[in-house]
């Protein structure tokens, strides 16, 4: 059996090397993530917020017509709804990013 090979010609120094430069590509990609922003909004666009790609929540914005004292509980729920809704679109631009490089482990070792 020859150095760095395996059972049925199986690569350990080809997997090694692929998996480190599948990290460098990983921390590649959550750099730039950090840069991406994302938008969502609730109420019919009364409450808006943003929320980066590296899952840190960015801004947000409330119409002033929304902030009704009588209505604190629904400004809450607008609130949460935008949250909610920008935390998932920013999960969503995560993995579309990171699937592409984690797409490859099928092909690791062979």
């Amino acid at each position: 059996m020859a150095r760095g090979g395996g059972p049925g010609g199986f690569d350990v120094n080809a997997l090694m090397k692929q998996a480190q430069q599948m990290q460098t590509e990983m921390l590649a990609a959550q750099e730039k993530l950090k840069d991406e922003v994302v938008e969502a909004s609730a109420g019919g666009g009364m409450v808006k917020v943003k929320m980066g790609g590296d899952l840190t929540l960015r801004e947000i914005s409330i119409d002033p017509e929304a902030i009704d004292p009588e209505e604190a509980e629904m400004l809450s729920e607008m609130v949460q709804a935008a949250v909610n809704e920008a935390l998932r679109a920013a999960q969503e631009l995560a993995s579309s990013k990171m699937g592409g490089i984690t797409g490859g482990l099928g092909a690791l070792g062979g």
